[in-house]
Order: structure tokens, then sequence, then C-alpha cells
């Protein structure tokens, strides 16, 4: 006992120690923090100073893109205001009547050659031009096809700007085009007289495609021409998953007319660059994928960040090592005087291991088993006693149970109350299943109650007045209490609380945890006791049992002092319900607190 109590204080008095691996591991930890965190600012500065001349870069390659396609419109524009103030282009549209057939043929032939001369200089921007007199209703083009006059096609489309598409649907095998009408009324472009001359020009979806292309070669990018409502016109390798996502994230925003953000798409980050074409507007987008232009900077931030986490392994490897040979020997000898301290004197150490603590281990397990086999026979004798002790006042409680049962079935057969004697005989099965199981004298709360509210129904089919409520706490059923300990309180409360009144019937059945105690409360409503009468039980249940009382009610004060202690005990009272009360106070094992 001495030893205990100085193996105690000195466990008190002892500082709390950090252990040898958590102390290396600490340091390597130490060390390597510093370098991780100037790489990571580095790595930091490294991606932001090359996102930003990537967004730079982006924004400047595609607004040039934009004034190329601006500048070729611009150039578009220019020949049909000078081409509609040609000779020939006005002779065509002149006021004579021709009265030479060979002389309207001529002048057709050269506005036609002027076109196609104008529409073939450049051949990466390639221009249909028609002509058309609203005076002889006629009309000259560079196209292919044959264009014929149509008065109600000019008027829908005389709309002063370029436009995609005009109202027709698009040949077979070609898409839509950009549209410009232009026509030589002054101050008034959208209207017609009945004399003008009208000149448009169109160019198709090639065109800006080839100017993506040509863009898309010397970068890294995916270009594309977008318009809210109008599908996008994509260059020749790109792809059209990609660009329907992206078209429908563009739908959703509010754009400006330049803009950047990075977006997800596909599960990778894009930054979407866009600048808008005055004459068009339409933008042009392009889709540059950072993961593929800052991979290499991750690859070797990853590279960086796994020899970091190599060091560390290498470096906990150690810390385990000497754990291993030192501290955990020292651990073991620990956890042994710990377990002696506790009173477990079966405590063993592993001896094993082959070193300098081999010695202490072997000294440690005499010690253990000579001071295990001193206790064990006062120990073992003590505990048989007690378990005797248990068994008989379990014993005493059962019959006291089983009478009452067989009575009840006795006078439900002589009733003919098939169904009650059935009921009760099935639930006289449990209960004596559940009881005869005696290799273990106790069980949990949880079972008690279980049993409680078979027999509760029971007694409510044999009494229709009787109706009961249980509260008891979720952590309060996982206690472990002596079997039975409830139900010669409950039997009690209904014979002589709800049996002897012809208006009570309510059982009550409480719990609450407070203060490292258990209390179960058994209210009724029947007549009760007097103050004095209450006095004198309490007093009975703390003596010796006498004869004209019941062993129920003793028997189960006396299991709960036995299994809990002497603070625990049965306590009766006066019901708030106005009848009896039974209250079960134990005292919570440290073990299970």
């Amino acid at each position: 006992m001495n030893a205990r109590r100085g193996l105690a204080l000195h466990n008190r008095r002892r500082p709390v120690k950090i252990s040898l691996i958590a102390k290396y591991t600490g340091l390597i930890v130490i060390l390597l923090i510093p370098i991780g965190i100037m790489f990571a600012y580095s790595n930091n500065v490294t991606n932001r100073v090359i996102s930003k001349e990537i967004r730079a870069s982006n924004i400047k390659q595609l607004s040039f893109l934009s004034n190329q396609i601006d500048s070729r419109i611009n150039q578009t524009m220019d020949f049909v205001f000078t081409f509609s103030r040609d000779p020939n282009v006005q002779k065509f549209n002149g006021l004579n009547i021709w009265d030479d057939q060979y002389d309207r043929m001529q002048t057709k032939y050269m506005v036609q050659e002027k076109m196609a001369l104008q529409s073939g200089i450049v051949n990466i921007w390639p221009v249909e031009f028609t002509v058309y007199s609203q005076l002889h209703q006629e009309a000259i083009s560079n196209s292919d096809t044959n264009i014929a006059y149509d008065e109600a096609y000019l008027k829908r489309n005389m709309s002063g700007i370029w436009t995609y598409g005009d109202g027709e649907t698009p040949v077979s095998g070609t898409g839509k085009a950009f549209h410009w009408f232009y026509t030589d009324s002054f101050g008034q472009q959208n209207e017609l007289k009945g004399s003008n001359l009208i000149v448009q020009a169109s160019f198709g979806e090639s065109n800006i495609q080839n100017m993506l292309d040509t863009y898309k070669e010397g970068g890294q990018g995916d270009p594309l021409f977008y318009y809210k409502g109008e599908a996008p016109i994509l260059n020749r390798s790109a792809s059209a998953e990609l660009a329907l996502e992206l078209t429908g994230y563009l739908d959703g925003q509010s754009l400006e007319d330049t803009m950047q953000k990075t977006i997800r798409l596909n599960g990778q980050s894009y930054l979407v660059s866009l600048v808008k074409s005055p004459l068009l507007n339409w933008y042009l987008v392009d889709l540059v994928p950072l993961d593929q232009i800052l991979g290499p900077i991750s690859t070797s931030r990853n590279l960086f960040y796994l020899s970091m986490v190599l060091l560390l392994v290498i470096g906990i490897f150690i810390s385990v090592l000497l754990y291993r040979d030192v501290q955990r020997p020292i651990l073991k000898l620990i956890r042994g005087l710990q377990k002696v301290q506790r009173g477990d004197f079966s405590a063993r150490i592993d001896a094993k291991a082959n070193n300098e603590f081999t010695f202490l281990f072997y000294r440690f397990n005499d010690m253990s088993r000579q001071i295990e086999s001193l206790i064990d026979n006062v120990l073992n004798e003590r505990l048989r006693a007690q378990e005797a002790t248990m068994k008989q006042l379990q014993a005493q409680i059962n019959p006291h149970f089983l009478y009452n049962c067989l009575g009840y079935m006795i006078n439900m057969a002589q009733m003919k109350d098939e169904e009650a004697v059935v009921t009760m005989g099935y639930n006289l099965s449990s209960y004596y299943r559940y009881i005869t199981r005696m290799e273990r004298p106790t069980a949990s709360l949880g079972d008690e109650i279980k049993l409680i509210v078979n027999y509760l129904d029971i007694q409510k089919l044999r009494n229709g007045r009787i109706h009961y409520s249980i509260d008891i706490p979720e952590e309060m059923l996982r206690q472990q209490v002596p079997r039975l300990m409830l139900q010669p309180l409950v039997e009690n409360a209904i014979i002589h609380g709800v049996g002897n009144s012809y208006s009570s019937g309510e059982i009550r059945i409480t719990g609450e945890m407070s203060g490292g105690f258990c209390r179960i409360f058994v209210d009724d409503d029947g007549p009760g006791m007097n103050q004095e009468q209450q006095e004198q039980l309490n007093q009975k249940m703390r003596g010796p049992l006498q004869e004209e009382m019941g062993c129920g009610l003793w028997n189960t004060n006396q299991r709960v002092i036995h299994r809990f202690g002497e603070q625990s005990s049965l306590f009766f009272a006066q019901s708030s319900l106005g009848g009896f009360r039974t209250e079960v106070v134990w005292e919570i094992p440290k073990d299970e607190a």
C-alpha cells in the first residue's frame, strides 16, 4: 500500500514530458517549414508574374487580330464608297434609256471585272459585291450564283450596318455571311427612293476562320468569333464540345468591350479573353489553357514537395528507430507500473527485446508475479463471499415474481381470456430466459427497462385503468445494474398503489444523472402513505429483514448496496402524482463514469 501511494505521488509530481519521437519529428518539421514557405512564396510569385504576362500578351494579340479584321472591313467599305461613284457603275444606273445592247453588255462586264478584281486582291479576305439598280431593277454580282433583283429583299436589309445573315436560307453547303448594303442616298441609308444605286458587300464565315486559323498558328490559344444568339464561328481545328460549353458560359455573362476571366471548363482552368469588334459588334474570344502553360511550373513544384515529403519520411523513420529501441521499452515499464498502481497485478512485460532493458523487464515480471500470488488468496475469497451473497438475494426475489405471474395466469384462465394467458405465457418465458442467464449478476438498465415494459403491458391487459410513461436518459440506459432491480418496485406500485384504488391507474418511471449519481423514480397515483409511515419504511430498509415486511423491496435495497456501495439505496417519499414514490439512488462507478 505504501509503495502504491509512493508511486501515485511520484506520478503526480512528475512533469509531462514530450516523447523522443515527437521531439525528433518536431525538429525535422521545424527545419523543413521555412524551406517550404520560401519555395511556396517564390513559386507563387512566379505563377503570378507569368499569369500577368500571359494576360497582357493575350489581350494584345487579340486586339491586334480585331484591328486586322476591322481593317479588312474598312477596306471593303472604302472600296464600296469609291466603287459606287465609278462612271461605269453610275452609267449602269443611269437615267438614259440604252439603245445599244452591246453598250449595256460592255458596261455590265466592266462593273463585274472591277468587283472581281477587288475581291481577288487578297485571297485571305474574298468579298462578294453586288450592284442593284433600283431604276432598272437589275443586279450585277461577282458571285458564282445568279443574283436576281428583289425589292423586298433590299428594303428588309437596308439597315446601314453590318449584319450576320440576310434573312434568306443559306445555299446548301455554305454558312451564313456578313452583309452590308450601301446606297447613294445622302443622309438616309435605310430608305430607298425608287432610283437608288445599292451596293452590297458580303463575306462568309471562311474569312473569319482564315484569320482565326492564322492567329492560332502563332499562339497557344483556341480563338472563336462570338455573338449572343448566334452559333459561334470556330477555327477549323477547334473542339466543338469545348466551344459549346464556353458559349453557354458567355451567354449568361454581361460582356464588356474588353475583358478577361479565368474559368473552369471540362475540369480544367482556362483564361478567357474578349475583344469586341466595333464594326461587326461580335466578340473575338480566345481560350488559353492555363494548366498546359503553367504545367511545367506545377510539375517542378510537385517534385519539390515530394522531395520534402521524402525527407520528412526519412526523418520520421529515424525517429521510429529511436522510439523502438529506447522509448518503447521505457513506455512498457511505465504502463506496467500504472497497471500495478490500478491494482492489476497480472501485468507482465514482453521481454523479447535483446538489449539493456531486458533485465529490467524480467525483474518487473517477477515482482508482479509475487504480488499477484499474495493478493489473489485474500481477494478471491472476498469475491466468492460477495458473489454468494448476491446470488442468494437474487434467488429470493425470483419466486416472488413467479407467484404473481402464475396467479394472474390462473385468474385469466378462469375468465376464459386466452389471449391474456398466451401473452402472459410468452412474457413469462422471456422473463425466465432473461433471469436464468446466471453467468452475469448484472444487466444494462436498458434491458431492465424492456422487461418493465413487458411487465406493465401484461398488467395493462389485466387492468384497463393502468397507463404508464417511461422517461430515462439515453446515456443512463448503458449503466450496469443488478438484475430484476426495478421489477419489484413497479410491482409494488401496481399492487399497493393502483390496486388499492378504483380511480388511480397512472405509473410514471423517470430517471436522471447528476453529481456522480443515478436516480430512478417510480411514481403512482394511488392512496400512498402518510409521512410517518414513509419514515418507518425508510428505517426498515436500513435494518435487518423483519417477518411482517415483504422481502422484495428489502432484497432490492440490499442488492443495490452490495453492487454500488453504502451511498446507494432505496428511498420512499410522497409522489407528485399524489400517491407513492420509490426512488433508487446509486453512485456511478468510476470506471463507468
